[in-house]
C-alpha cells in the first residue's frame, strides 16, 4: 500500500474532517467517479466519509491537481491509501466490500495497478489537460 501524504494539514478542509472517519476524496466532475460515490454512500457505514475535491477550497494548486489525479483515502490512524488500494479500502465499509478484496491479491493486484494508473491519467488529461506528465504521478 502506498501512502501519500497530500495535504497542508493547516487547511482549514483537513481541520473540518472527522478525525476518527476515514475520508475518501473524489473528483465530482466525473460522471464515473459521480456514480461510484452514488453507490458508495448508499451502501457504506458511518466509518467513512466521502469528500469532493471540488468543495475543498483553501487546496493549492498542486494539492488539488494531486488528489484530482488519483483517487486517495485518509484513514482514521492517518495514513493515506491511493488508487486502487483506496478504492478497495472505501468498499470495505459497505457489505459488498469482500467482493473487491481479491483485486488487492498478489497474483491480480499489480494488473489491476497498471490499468487503473492507466485509466486514472488518461481521465484527468482529457478533463483538465495536463501539467505533470503522467510518470510523475508515480512519484507521489
Amino acid at each position: 500500500m502506498r501512502n501519500s501524504p497530500v495535504v497542508n494539514k493547516s487547511s482549514t478542509e483537513i481541520v473540518s474532517f472527522v478525525l476518527d472517519k476515514a475520508t475518501l476524496f473524489y473528483d465530482g466532475q466525473c460522471p464515473i467517479c459521480l456514480r461510484e460515490m452514488h453507490w458508495l454512500n448508499k451502501f457504506k457505514a458511518t466509518g467513512l466519509q466521502l469528500i469532493n475535491v471540488h468543495d475543498m477550497l483553501s487546496l493549492s494548486a498542486d494539492e488539488r491537481e494531486r488528489l484530482l489525479r488519483r483517487l486517495h483515502l485518509k484513514q482514521a490512524d492517518g495514513r493515506w491509501l491511493m488508487d486502487m488500494d483506496a478504492s478497495v479500502a472505501a468498499w470495505s465499509f459497505t457489505p459488498f466490500g469482500f467482493l473487491l478484496q481479491p483485486l488487492r491479491w498478489r497474483l491480480f493486484a499489480r494488473l489491476v495497478d497498471h490499468f487503473y494508473e492507466r485509466w486514472a491519467d488518461k481521465r484527468y488529461c482529457r478533463v483538465y489537460g495536463c501539467s505533470l506528465p503522467p510518470s510523475a504521478a508515480e512519484k507521489y
